[in-house]
């Protein structure tokens, strides 16, 4: 039999790419599915794509009046006011060495909490478990500000016992030394269960063969978890440390300034960039500013997952993103 000119020689002279053709056969044939996602690429489009117009502001001497295409060029003087200012080395200290705490305990936590999900074999209760540690997510760090000041405020319940029990009065909230450690306690609460979502799903994806065989060969529950769980577990637990050093310059505001505000006493401990630009932004009304060092933080955060991506690719290739 003859054989002739393969339809598909187009596509692998390119490369196993989908010619043009072939791409509109495509949409059509899972137009349903594609159709789905367009509420999505609108939302990103709009959101996070039509705000980047904005980045101008940080190299512009804003004036609301004049609007962005009116204010004057002023180069990169709001970056040298960001980087000239007295207490930027503390602010840049405490927002990657919270993050780090936040991303080590939290990983830690979320990987021990699914293994205790997944070792509990009632369902019932298993979900049970599962709800009481992920409700705390959803919980407003408004609402966890208030309970906090019932706990360690002055006449707070933890404060009175200390005090009745012959202890000095802690004084939480005018001491920072207690706000790093009292930070990554409320993170692991509100985080660690729903955390471990993705884990759960990555546990429960494991091929159970290797489970039945090592039990089998007469191992322990804690010697499938340490030879078979954690291991498996290792690719998930670097992609999601990934993208969380994406976001190491970004400070989680909506937590730290409910529980914190403006109680300049814990500065040295709490603030990070994320409040810093919130109080330039209400106390200087300097617009320019606050965009330059969300710009920083944007870029530093970019540069920071290409580097540890690059890291990855050399220690563990299969937990890369790209």
């Amino acid at each position: 039999m003859k054989s002739g000119p393969s339809k598909n020689t187009g596509v692998r002279a390119r490369g196993g790419r989908m010619t043009f053709r072939e791409g509109l056969q495509e949409l059509w044939k899972n137009k349903m599915l594609y159709l789905m996602t367009v509420p999505t690429i609108v939302w990103v489009a709009i959101f996070c794509y039509v705000p980047m117009y904005g980045v101008l502001i940080a190299f512009k001497k804003f004036s609301y009046k004049e609007g962005i295409w009116g204010s004057p060029w002023i180069g990169l003087k709001n970056f040298e006011f960001l980087f000239n200012y007295k207490g930027v080395g503390q602010i840049f200290f405490n927002t990657i060495f919270l993050n780090l705490l936040f991303i080590a305990s939290g990983t830690i936590c979320s990987i021990g909490l699914a293994l205790v999900f997944v070792e509990i074999k009632n369902k019932i209760y298993n979900k049970v478990v599962q709800t009481i540690a992920i409700f705390p997510h959803f919980v407003s760090w408004t609402v966890v500000a208030m309970f906090l000041s019932g706990i360690i405020g002055g006449s707070g319940t933890l404060t009175q016992w200390i005090v009745s029990h012959g202890g000095n009065d802690p004084r939480f909230y005018n001491e920072a030394t207690w706000w790093p450690l009292i930070l990554v306690l409320l993170k692991i609460w509100q985080g660690a269960g729903y955390g471990t979502i993705v884990y759960v799903a990555a546990i429960t994806g494991f091929d159970q063969e290797m489970y039945e065989a090592a039990r089998v060969d007469g191992a322990t529950r804690l010697q499938t978890i340490m030879k078979i769980t954690l291991p498996l577990l290792k690719t998930t637990a670097i992609m999601l440390t990934i993208m969380s050093i994406g976001k190491i310059f970004s400070g989680d505001f909506g937590m730290i300034y409910a529980l914190v505000g403006d109680n300049s006493q814990l500065y040295s401990t709490t603030d990070v960039i994320d409040t810093f630009v919130y109080r330039a932004l209400r106390q200087l009304n300097n617009m320019g500013m606050s965009t330059a060092t969300s710009l920083f933080q944007s870029v530093v955060g970019l540069v920071m997952v290409y580097i540890t991506n690059a890291i990855t690719k050399k220690v563990e290739p299969d937990a890369a993103i790209f």
